[in-house]
């Protein structure tokens, strides 16, 4: 049966791992099946729906790639056994969503805005249930489309899919859409860790990061992206580890530049010029930051041994 499903998934690719096909134009279309949704979640995915965050990542996908097969995002409560969260089918041409995860996150969310100190570094404004349930969902969302375009593109990773997946949304909003998107789901991902409570041995065996370490990878690649800029509103304040910080611009930019590099022999017809420049101004980023790791290693080292111990504020504080 492996089999069967392994030949069924590299059907139309050739050896390189590009398609075949000479109709390389699949689109991504989110469908929100109304006559399946239950009452109690029809308020959740209405939020989400006007908000146009899914719409927005699919846009960008359809616009900047040619894609070998149609993406269908299917926002319903008529899902797959066992499925409870949003998850990627297999072949990577389908992004379920269940309405029911929906309201559980904007419960999470609502959990935040009521029991939790506001974050320094998000705005007033900006820190209500709707406003943070809607944007963290744009990033998790942005890690199912990462499992999607792993999939069909069967792209190579050289670690666990998992954290592969877990970068394209700080790629996509960090390039696309600005902090925001960052944020929320700190907040939301810290939330459920706490409400997870100790680590079990399921948690630490999975496939996934913990999640603790996920709140830290998001806000490090974001630091990384523009420490000038981001370095008073998350190190300083102490909400990423100052023995992070100097590795932060560095991973950022080994993400961004290996995301587009990996994108790149996909790029649609009207994307290549802007994406083989936004790919060549990432990878000229990437040997910068490399050189300036590397003139500065020792003193990064001592400053991770006598720093690291330092107490971190956690985001509900």
């Amino acid at each position: 049966m492996a089999g069967i499903v392994l030949v069924g998934l590299l059907a139309g690719f050739t050896s390189s791992g590009t398609s075949s096909s000479t109709s390389r134009n699949g689109k991504v279309t989110v469908v929100y099946h109304d006559d399946a949704i239950k009452p109690e979640n029809q308020q959740a995915v209405a939020v989400i729906r006007k908000s146009g965050v899914f719409e927005q990542v699919s846009g960008w996908v359809s616009k900047s790639l040619a894609l070998p097969h149609d993406l269908v995002i299917d926002v319903t409560d008529n899902v797959p056994p066992g499925v409870t969260d949003a998850v990627t089918q297999a072949d990577g041409r389908t992004i379920f969503v269940p309405a029911a995860f929906l309201t559980e996150l904007r419960g999470v969310s609502n959990d935040v805005v009521t029991t939790v100190s506001r974050p320094a570094v998000v705005p007033a404004d900006k820190f209500n249930t709707d406003n943070v349930y809607v944007l963290s969902m744009q990033f998790i969302f942005g890690h199912e489309m990462g499992h999607a375009l792993q999939r069909q593109l069967l792209l190579p990773n050289l670690g666990l899919e998992e954290d592969a997946a877990d970068g394209f949304p700080s790629f996509y909003t960090i390039n696309e859409v600005g902090p925001d998107p960052t944020l929320a789901a700190a907040i939301v991902f810290d939330e459920i860790a706490r409400k997870s409570g100790q680590l079990t041995l399921e948690g630490l065996s999975t496939d996934h990061p913990v999640t603790q370490a996920r709140v830290f990878n998001f806000l490090a690649y974001l630091d990384g992206s523009d420490p000038q800029k981001y370095d008073s509103l998350l190190i300083d304040t102490g909400y990423l580890p100052k023995s992070r910080a100097p590795l932060a611009p560095q991973e950022w930019a080994a993400l961004n530049y290996g995301w587009w590099t990996q994108l790149q022999p996909y790029f649609s017809q009207g994307f290549k010029a802007q994406g083989a420049k936004a790919q060549q101004k990432a990878g000229a980023q990437l040997k910068a930051v490399t050189v300036a790791f590397a003139k500065n290693l020792d003193q990064i080292r001592t400053g991770q041994i006598t720093t690291g111990s330092g107490a971190v504020r956690d985001l509900g504080g």
